[in-house]
């Protein structure tokens, strides 16, 4: 039905030793009306598994993320290609008619539309999903916001508010001022929701005789579908959790303890774990003490407890500690950066990144791998985020081949 895209023909390239691997989501066509975070996110994990990414770009500014830096590399600004690899840019203006025409059609021939206008907003340049069901009744069309269609619909979404306003900054930091996490942290998940969503409608589609649907996804119910423990304190016990720093609510030692020159990162999970912990610390005896030996009794004598575990840790570094308890079989670590975490995954043999090619097959630059590892081995493409409009000419002439 498609002419094959750069990202496809790279995957092929790759699997010519394996020409029966074909990529999950070969031959799906995916118009991406998303902009900043969640939106692309998603669709390139979509594109990572070979779907065909057309993503729709206002000319001569893009999708905002383009200008978000620094940092910035060789090639542009790192924010935006974290989320855009694998896609083809098509730049169309959506209040000119002549190019509302075209993204139309380029609606109704895809698989799955991914759109983040506020709630309405497509559907008012006659792109909403009733505009397009009857002449495309299998696609897919997810619609990502701040907080839903209903109530919430004229509020704007943004990471930094949700994460406010959903209670994630009341239970992050130390207790005081309330902190963000140091990542997006509610548009990542909400693009792992909408991908999920994709990936079931699709799917689905394939069970009910090709019948698409209307996905909505909101940035707030996909922070309270993470609260896990925490949210089931509030809805279960009544309990409003508060801000511990890197203590854990409901798990002692489960934190950060200092040693003699830097942190180390202390995970004991079990009452087992703590009495091994003890023995290594060589005080076995806080183990046999009814104030720890359980971990509620750990919990609840939390203040008596972490000043005597620091005492024996203070003794040596942290390195030294973190080599005594992973011999004891005791998860622990030392606190590093996102460049200690690439080098561990390295060491590890994950292979964490992945190199990224321009349209002549030169690399680019580097990314995170998509994170799931498939045995036998699926190829993912790796070509580099488009440049504003790279592909406006290309795309154009394959929807006029398909009219």
């Amino acid at each position: 039905m498609t002419q094959p895209t750069q990202a496809q023909e790279a995957a092929t390239r790759q699997t010519d030793e394996r020409p029966e691997t074909v990529l999950p989501l070969d031959g799906v066509v995916i118009a991406d009306f998303s902009r900043v975070l969640a939106g692309p996110l998603a669709t390139m994990t979509l594109a990572d598994l070979g779907a065909r990414v057309v993503k729709v770009e206002r000319p001569g500014a893009g999708d905002d993320t383009r200008s978000w830096g620094p940092p910035w590399s060789d090639t542009g600004a790192t924010y935006f290609e974290s989320a855009n690899r694998n896609k083809e840019s098509v730049a169309l203006d959506l209040t000119d008619p002549e190019h509302l025409a075209l993204a139309r059609k380029l609606a109704l021939t895809a698989d799955v539309l991914v759109e983040n206008f506020k709630p309405g907003g497509l559907a008012k340049l006659g792109l909403g999903y009733e505009d397009l069901r009857d002449g495309n009744p299998g696609l897919i069309y997810a619609s990502i916001s701040g907080f839903g269609s209903a109530g919430g619909r004229h509020l704007a979404g943004y990471d930094f508010l949700v994460q406010a306003v959903g209670g994630l900054m009341s239970i992050t930091g130390p207790a005081g001022s309330p902190y963000k996490a140091g990542v997006a942290l509610v548009d990542v998940l909400c693009a792992k929701d909408t991908t999920i969503g994709v990936l079931s409608a699709l799917e689905a589609r394939r069970r009910n005789n090709g019948r698409g649907a209307h996905l909505e996804i909101n940035l707030l119910s996909s922070l309270q579908g993470a609260l896990v423990n925490q949210g089931q304190a509030y809805l279960g016990a009544g309990k409003v959790p508060s801000r511990l720093g890197n203590d854990h609510p409901s798990i002692v030692p489960y934190q950060l303890l200092e040693c003699s020159d830097r942190p180390l990162a202390v995970t004991i999970g079990n009452d087992g774990q703590f009495a091994r912990m003890a023995a290594a610390l060589g005080v076995p005896k806080l183990a046999e003490d009814e104030r720890f030996a359980t971990n509620s009794a750990r919990v609840a004598h939390r203040e008596t407890l972490v000043p005597l575990l620091e005492e024996a840790l203070s003794t040596q570094t942290a390195q030294h500690w973190e080599d005594v308890f992973t011999g004891a079989g005791l998860p622990a670590g030392k606190v590093g950066g996102i460049d200690d975490g690439v080098a561990l995954a390295e060491e590890l043999g994950l292979d964490p990144t992945v190199d990224v090619q321009d349209a002549s097959g030169q690399t680019v630059g580097r990314q995170f791998r998509h994170p799931v590892t498939w045995e036998p081995p699926l190829p993912s493409p790796t070509v580099a985020p488009p440049k504003l409009g790279e592909h406006t000419e290309s795309v154009l002439e394959w929807l006029q081949r398909i009219s």
